[in-house]
């Protein structure tokens, strides 16, 4: 990666980080305001990192449960056009790969928002399968936790 790439990458993550804390702090449309205006100037081919980033949490600004599917699906997209370079330029690389146990979950929630357990079951059984990849920390041990709560939401009463 380039020096100008670097400080670009930095932008565009420092922009998406800021984003997210005006919606971790409430502001909901701002932040989507936000996400949207740079998810346009990212475009469908932009880096797959910042895309997946940005779609990850674009999807937790949404109020409509199928528009937060459709950004979870972005994210999941962008994320399988990850390369090994492209994760390997990125500092947080290893975090990025136990992204997959939360987008998974991310998506198996959303399905059975919309009474889709069968969809569900799907994604949360990719989670599990995904789940080897984080670690024993407080992120690991959250995106674990939320796998059991969901599976016991997906059990047959």
């Amino acid at each position: 990666m380039t020096e100008q790439q670097q400080v670009s990458d930095d932008g565009v993550m420092t922009r998406i980080g800021q984003a997210t804390m005006l919606l971790h702090g409430g502001d909901r449309e701002e932040a989507r305001n936000r996400f949207g205006d740079l998810w346009a100037q990212l475009g469908p081919d932009g880096d797959p990192l910042h895309r997946c980033t940005l779609a990850h949490y674009m999807a937790d600004a949404q109020d409509d449960p199928d528009a937060e599917l459709a950004w979870d699906l972005r994210a999941l997209l962008a994320a399988e056009e990850l390369t090994e370079g492209r994760l390997a330029a990125h500092d947080s690389a290893v975090a990025l790969r136990a992204l997959y146990p939360s987008l998974h979950l991310n998506l198996a929630a959303d399905y059975l928002k919309l009474q889709r357990p069968d969809a569900a079951r799907v994604h949360l059984d990719r989670a599990r399968a995904a789940s080897d990849t984080l670690d024993d920390d407080g992120y690991g041990n959250g995106v674990r936790a939320a796998m059991e709560r969901l599976e016991l939401r997906l059990r047959p009463l």
